[in-house]
């Protein structure tokens, strides 16, 4: 009698169970090490956590900055429309000791929204203004001589500008040195 054939393949030496090395197959790839994931979330968390607390200093320190300069002068800026136009008063001047020195009158040009003026004086003299310093209504200009035929008038001064206490009206004050170096000081009401 003759013995049918086994259907079963033989085994490898070693092997127990299955024919085929492959004993399951997936159709999914394996699954990855989530070593290094973690370092990659870790890495991205405090990345947003310093992104964050640097915007909220920025934040902070944009906010304190308007709160503390609220009150402080601001450099520059323009002329406001409360104090443009064409002003002209008398002004008295005095020396340090609060001796008068002279009477003069004053014309000061000032447009909206521009950084100089022009002042004419009746002692023939003009010069430019330059707005250096704004603190809500008071203005301060820098004051430089462009013309000064006879050599009468100081080359430089400061130019105080805030509003009167009359409708319309400007308080002015003028602070300069004159060519001796005796401060001098004048002050009127420009309408």
């Amino acid at each position: 009698m003759s013995e049918a054939p086994s259907r079963e393949p033989e085994q490898a030496p070693g092997e127990a169970g299955s024919a085929s090395p492959i004993r399951q197959m997936s159709l999914w790839p394996p699954p990855r090490s989530t070593r290094h994931s973690a370092k990659r979330r870790r890495t991205i968390i405090v990345a947003a956590l310093v992104g964050t607390l640097i915007g909220l200093a920025a934040v902070g320190g944009a906010a304190w900055a308007l709160r503390a300069g609220s009150g402080a002068p601001e450099a520059g800026g323009s002329v406001p429309d409360s104090h443009a136009g064409t002003w002209s008063g008398d002004m008295s001047q005095e020396d340090a000791e609060g001796r008068h020195v002279t009477d003069y009158h004053v014309q000061i040009k000032l447009e909206s929204g521009e950084e100089r003026g022009s002042a004419d004086y009746s002692l023939d003299c003009r010069g430019s203004l330059t707005l250096r310093e704004r603190d809500g209504d008071r203005l301060v200009f820098d004051y430089v001589e462009t013309y000064d035929r006879d050599n009468r008038c100081i080359d430089e001064s400061e130019l105080y500008l805030e509003p009167g206490s009359a409708p319309d009206t400007l308080d002015a004050r003028w602070e300069a040195v004159s060519h001796d170096g005796v401060p001098m000081t004048s002050t009127g009401t420009l309408r």
